[in-house]
């Protein structure tokens, strides 16, 4: 797929659109279905595209596999914070209503778009993170030459 020029120019035309959809999808989440996971899972889509049709490399030079466990590491300790924030500041876990004192409402869209950030983050990092695990792993076994015995 590398060198199929037409496939070249549509892929850098869709990406920056599953990208925005992505985009909508998570800071949408809290009116209407959707949100972190699905948000994250187009996300990593896109990444995925492009990794199939510039290559795995061309692809972890725009985001590494360090930094797809960084950014899957700080979407959990999103989630995480901001439900022990809502502890801290004396409701229960998840309890977004302590985070804006006088407006529940506003608190708790506040609190959902900050969890679901950082599912979003965390999907997309995981699942980018799986692929270049199974396409590192194959192109290893390719370039052996070898049938892979485990």
């Amino acid at each position: 797929m590398k060198t199929n020029g037409i496939l070249r120019v549509v892929t850098r035309f869709l990406i920056p659109l599953i990208m925005l959809f992505a985009l909508y999808i998570q800071f949408h989440g809290e009116y209407s279905p959707g949100g972190g996971f699905q948000a994250g899972v187009i996300f990593a889509a896109a990444w995925i595209l492009f990794a199939l049709v510039f290559g795995l490399d061309e692809a972890l030079a725009v985001i590494p596999a360090g930094a797809q466990k960084v950014l899957a590491s700080i979407g959990v300790m999103l989630y995480a914070l901001i439900g022990l924030l809502g502890v801290v500041l004396g409701g229960r876990f998840l309890d977004f209503s302590p985070l804006i004192p006088g407006s529940p409402q506003g608190a708790q869209q506040a609190g959902i778009v900050l969890v679901e950030l950082g599912v979003g983050m965390t999907v997309a990092a995981v699942v980018m993170l799986v692929y270049t695990l199974f396409a590192d792993r194959l192109r290893v076994v390719a370039e052996s030459g070898k049938e892979e015995t485990d």
